[in-house]
């Protein structure tokens, strides 16, 4: 289980982004959504370590990992996938999956993860991670080393995004199994619908306080109503 207890944040230029964030996350699929600015992006980096809070605590199954660095937090079993995947000039596709496995994995079993993620396997396994990938090339590896990691926690940042031609239930289905094979939790940072409907929990977050949290069937109508509320008013003006 991951437990956030009075989490803020505040950047160095005062600017605060994060408000006394309280939450528990227990379940299979979690998404967390809300309109631009309202601090997805970083609650989602201070669980993973990449930014250090200004108040609070984070506990995952029982063990605080606050003050933990970012490997160290990968050791204990969190993984983050990044909006926008990071290239590595050098480094083959079939090297980061090793890496993300902590294991030299054979062509085979490369293959495999690759093939979880929609692409043919033997046309990326020896390719390197750089500027000759798409963005949307890179996400899907991105995906299946993630899968390769198989933690207990694992965060997505907008997994959809860049892998139009790639259907969302191929993405879920590839959710559903890392779970199988790690019983643990994922984390979803998402605006879209297709994503949000198939959470068992949604988190709303507005202004970088929670705004609203419950099941899909609690919130997701709401959220709806309010879209198309916009939606009408931006059509009135």
């Amino acid at each position: 289980m991951l437990e956030i207890k009075n989490l803020s944040y505040t950047t160095s230029e005062g600017k605060t982004i994060l408000k006394n964030i309280n939450l528990s996350v227990d379940e299979k699929f979690v998404a967390i959504t809300g309109p631009n600015g309202s601090g997805k992006s970083t609650m989602a980096k201070i669980i993973a370590g990449i930014i250090t809070p200004t108040e609070g605590r984070i506990i995952l199954d029982g063990i605080d990992i606050t003050d933990m660095s970012i490997t160290e937090r990968a050791n204990n079993g969190v993984s983050f996938a990044f909006q926008q995947p990071v290239r590595f000039k050098g480094i083959t596709v079939r090297d980061i999956i090793s890496i993300a496995a902590g294991r030299d994995v054979s062509f085979d079993e490369a293959c495999e993860y690759l093939s979880e993620v929609g692409l043919c396997a033997r046309e990326y396994i020896t390719r390197e991670i750089n500027d000759s990938l798409s963005g949307g090339e890179l996400k899907r590896i991105e995906i299946a080393t993630a899968f390769a990691r198989s933690t207990k926690l694992t965060i997505f940042d907008e997994p959809e995004a860049g892998i139009d031609l790639w259907s969302f239930q191929s993405l879920i289905k590839v959710f559903e199994r890392m779970y199988e094979q790690t019983n643990g939790s994922i984390l979803i940072i998402s605006h879209q619908e297709r994503i949000l409907s198939f959470a068992e929990k949604i988190i709303l977050l507005s202004a970088g306080e929670i705004a609203a949290v419950g099941s899909k069937e609690d919130i997701l109508p709401k959220l709806l109503a309010a879209n198309e509320a916009c939606n009408c008013r931006k059509a009135v003006n």
